[in-house]
């Protein structure tokens, strides 16, 4: 599977060699009592993304998300997915290669990992979960950000 990112500079390429989860992990400690009770979640969700150079033109990226969700207070189901992507990246300045892929990939991979998580809930007997979309641009702008404010101090 190959995708070509609209780019105005022939000699930059970029194309998506391989998707896949790289971790999986579902729990749902309290069952089947958790089911007996009023459904009222609380629902805590936490992302990370993470970029790394493979061998030759190629990157790794990967969006983790956890979520744990409570029901009166008793943990309902703990979900933690990695889901991962090798990048063919070539003839992109330096300065480019950061928004690339701190923003552009985790949102090519967000899409699937969404999936993978609503899956795995259903398939555990708990009601969907839909996780909305994410502003990786808007993300990555704000770390940017905080790191240069950290180096200015």
């Amino acid at each position: 599977m190959t995708d070509q990112a609209p780019s105005n500079n022939p000699e930059k390429q970029f194309s998506i060699q391989k998707l896949f989860i790289k971790d999986v992990s579902f729990e749902s400690p309290n069952t089947p009592l958790v089911f007996t009770e009023k459904w009222q979640p609380q629902v805590d969700i936490n992302l990370v993304n993470n970029a790394r150079k493979a061998p030759q033109d190629l990157y790794e990226a990967s969006v983790t998300v956890t979520v744990t969700v409570k029901n009166n207070d008793k943990t309902a189901y703990l979900i933690e997915v990695t889901q991962v992507g090798v990048f063919g990246v070539k003839g992109f300045a330096e300065e480019e290669m950061g928004p690339l892929l701190g923003s552009f990939c985790p949102s090519v991979l967000f899409p699937y990992l969404r999936e993978a998580i609503s899956e795995l809930v259903t398939k555990g007997g708990f009601p969907p979960l839909l996780l909305n979309p994410v502003n990786f641009e808007a993300l990555y702008a704000q770390h940017a950000q905080q790191n240069d404010a950290s180096k200015a101090n």
